[in-house]
This record gives C-alpha cells, sequence and structure tokens, in this order.
C-alpha cells in the first residue's frame, strides 16, 4: 500500500512577524457591526434581520448603492441562471460586494458615500438605462451578512457578499460594467430594429 502524503496533516504556514490573519467568521462579524453603524439604531437593525430578513440602512454615510436593472446584468454575464449571474458579479465586480432583489430583478452594488455626487454626469446618463445611483435620503434593504442568519423567503440576497469592513466596488469598475451591460442591451436590439424597417 501506498502512501499519500498530501492526505495527511499540513504543516502551518509561516506568513512572518506582523502578519494577522483574521479568520472568515471575525471579518463577517466585523463586516456586520460596520454595515449596521450606518443605522441610527444598530439593535433595531439587527430585529430586522431576525424579523424580516433585511435591515433598511441609510446610504450616503459609509456607503451608497448602484441600482443596476437585472436585464443589464443577465445581458453582460450572457446567462439567467442566478448561480452564474453571481459568480460573474464577483468575478466583473472583483469582489466588491453586491445585493440582488430577485422580486424586482435588480442588483445594488455598494459603492463610496462620495459615488453618487462625484458621478453626477454619468449617473444622469446612466438612467437611460434604469440605472440609479442612490445616496443621502435613500434607504437600501440590506440582508445579514451571516448566511445561517439569512431566510430563504427574504426579498434580497448578497449576490456577492462583502469580505471586510468597508471593502467596497470601485466606481469605475461598476461603470465598466454598466457600459458592457448597456452595450450587449443595444446589440440585442439591433435586429429588432432592423426587421421592423424591413417592408
Amino acid at each position: 500500500m501506498t502512501s499519500d502524503k498530501s492526505q495527511g496533516p499540513r504543516r502551518p504556514i509561516d506568513l512572518g512577524p506582523g502578519v494577522l490573519v483574521h479568520p472568515a467568521a471575525d471579518r463577517l462579524l466585523a463586516a456586520e457591526h460596520w454595515l449596521l453603524s450606518t443605522h441610527p439604531r444598530p439593535k433595531q437593525a439587527r430585529a430586522e434581520w431576525a424579523e424580516r430578513g433585511a435591515a433598511l440602512l441609510p446610504l450616503g454615510t459609509l456607503f451608497s448603492a448602484v441600482r443596476i436593472p437585472g436585464a443589464l446584468v443577465q445581458a453582460v454575464a450572457a446567462t439567467t441562471e442566478a448561480d452564474e449571474v453571481d459568480a460573474f458579479l464577483e468575478d466583473a465586480l472583483n469582489g466588491g460586494p453586491a445585493i440582488c432583489n430577485p422580486r424586482h430583478l435588480r442588483y445594488y452594488a455598494l459603492v463610496p458615500a462620495s459615488m453618487p455626487s462625484t458621478w453626477r454626469q454619468a449617473a444622469d446618463d446612466w438612467r437611460a438605462q434604469d440605472v440609479d445611483c442612490l445616496g443621502r435620503g435613500c434607504y437600501l434593504g440590506v440582508p445579514p451578512l451571516n448566511p445561517a442568519k439569512a431566510r430563504r423567503e427574504a426579498d434580497s440576497y448578497w449576490s456577492v457578499p462583502m469580505p471586510s469592513p468597508a471593502i467596497l466596488c470601485q466606481p469605475l469598475t461598476v461603470a465598466r460594467l454598466i457600459a458592457a451591460g448597456a452595450h450587449q442591451l443595444a446589440e440585442a436590439a439591433e435586429p429588432d430594429k432592423l426587421r421592423a424597417i424591413e417592408p
């Protein structure tokens, strides 16, 4: 009988002095605390997570959100399968967090709080694609990050979970996703236009 050394216990990895390793559970808990810190009554928001599967959190302080229609995301992902779209978004947003509302088929990319003002011109242009940049004065239904706490019947889920506190999507990355989706939708509509023009 041959022995396979790859099946045995692995040696610890020497990360070197000064390198801190935070377990996933710690990062998840820290990200939840960070999200809840936007709410004036964090305990109330935590109760909303438990009771409703989502908490309404105010935007524009620590983060804002870009609402993207599902049709646009699906066009650039080239699929309508939720798991495949989620995997595509994780790659396209470089791991930046996104929430999906499957009932209304919308995605919300979490972005820096300043994006609605710093990207105002682009956000105005995006409205033609039914994309909206949400900031101060808006609220977003945010599900809990812990999958064990998330309810399956909830109106929203993390398409791309927040990996650590304050990790957000880069505005340029979101803008590129929107541009690619708009391009795909325009190309898909082109044959329909040609058929309508033909006698």
